[in-house]
């Protein structure tokens, strides 16, 4: 540790003074601010996940979003469909959630609901080879999103592990990401 580096005067929060969680605050601004940077850095591991897969997990994130691009669907859903899968390495069992939880404070309802049900509503695809219910999203038959949720894996998840598809590269999504995640937070789902 620098030790010209400012620090709090405390070790247990409750002792914390108003100054030492300004300068907290300040740190966390700036660290905020980075987000977009270390989401992009993140993503570009996806290159060297698990396979089985005739591409990579990036190229699959690559070829969601440039669907999604390219069918109109905006920033906001296109980016969603770039960070859909992120926590496929750090949350297989729960992936959806993981990401749901990143783009949360920058992203509509909407937007939010369908990363984090994305996965149940993709197994339509295939619960049913390995045992499962592939109609398990039926659950959420009547909900607002639904129909929106089963579009999103019908024309840009399910469909997006074909080595031969054109997809746009990541620099032309970076942009995008780091416009997303410089948004201000959205009101009640901000944290």
């Amino acid at each position: 540790m620098d030790v010209n580096q400012q620090t709090v005067k405390f070790t247990q929060m409750k002792e914390g003074s108003f100054d030492d969680y300004q300068l907290l605050h300040g740190f966390e601004q700036g660290y905020s601010k980075k987000t977009a940077e270390r989401v992009l850095q993140h993503l570009l591991g996806l290159e060297d996940s698990f396979t089985g897969y005739k591409i990579s997990r990036l190229e699959h994130a690559l070829q969601s979003a440039s669907r999604a691009w390219r069918d109109g669907a905006g920033e906001e859903m296109t980016v969603a469909a770039l960070l859909h899968d992120l926590g496929d390495t750090l949350a297989p069992e729960n992936h959806g959630e993981m990401a749901a939880a990143l783009l949360r404070p920058y992203v509509s309802e909407k937007t939010y609901w369908i990363v984090k049900h994305h996965g149940v509503f993709q197994g339509y695809y295939f619960f049913h080879h390995l045992g499962g219910d592939r109609n398990a999203r039926d659950r959420y038959k009547d909900h607002e999103y639904y129909q929106a949720c089963a579009d999103f894996c019908e024309n840009w998840d399910q469909n997006s592990f074909d080595p031969d598809y054109d997809s746009l590269p990541l620099d032309f999504f970076e942009p995008m990401v780091k416009r997303i995640f410089d948004r201000e937070p959205f009101g009640d789902h901000a944290n």
